[in-house]
């Protein structure tokens, strides 16, 4: 049996950079991205805050279904350039969208929520309701 060893050593160099993400000045962002949320309680309400910088009120939609609150988003541009002294077009094209699903517990006001975007963060108010919010202390008298 003979035991033959190749020298592979260019061939990985060339591979790699046919495929780099970056080939003819592009990128590429294979990675979805999904946004950081932080849910805060208080007495009165819930608040979900979204991390998602870079879009309009309009790039979202907020839905509820069968006490799921659904939150998604989908943007898509594209870019063309065109030099008139060369004879090649470039174009760039940029999607994203993400979708998070919250499953609401029985306590929230579902007709009041509300939601604004600020400074790149969704804010979703979830209120409660009543007979879920905190009854003040009373003193009860001894008759």
């Amino acid at each position: 049996m003979n035991l033959v060893k190749r020298n592979l050593e260019y061939f990985p160099s060339i591979l790699d950079e046919f495929l780099k993400p970056d080939w003819f000045g592009g990128s590429q962002n294979a990675l979805a991205s999904v946004p950081a949320v932080n849910i805060r309680e208080t007495d009165a309400e819930f608040v979900l805050e979204l991390a998602v910088p870079g879009k309009k009120k309009e790039d979202f939609s907020i839905e509820i279904d069968r006490n799921v609150l659904t939150i998604a988003s989908e943007t898509k541009t594209e870019n063309e350039q065109k030099d008139t002294h060369a004879r090649y077009t470039r174009r760039e094209y940029s999607y994203s969208s993400f979708t998070r699903s919250f499953t609401l517990p029985q306590t929230v006001n579902a007709d009041s929520i509300n939601a604004s975007y600020q400074d790149g963060v969704l804010h979703v108010q979830l209120p409660k309701k009543e007979e879920a919010l905190p009854k003040p202390k009373r003193l009860i008298e001894i008759a």
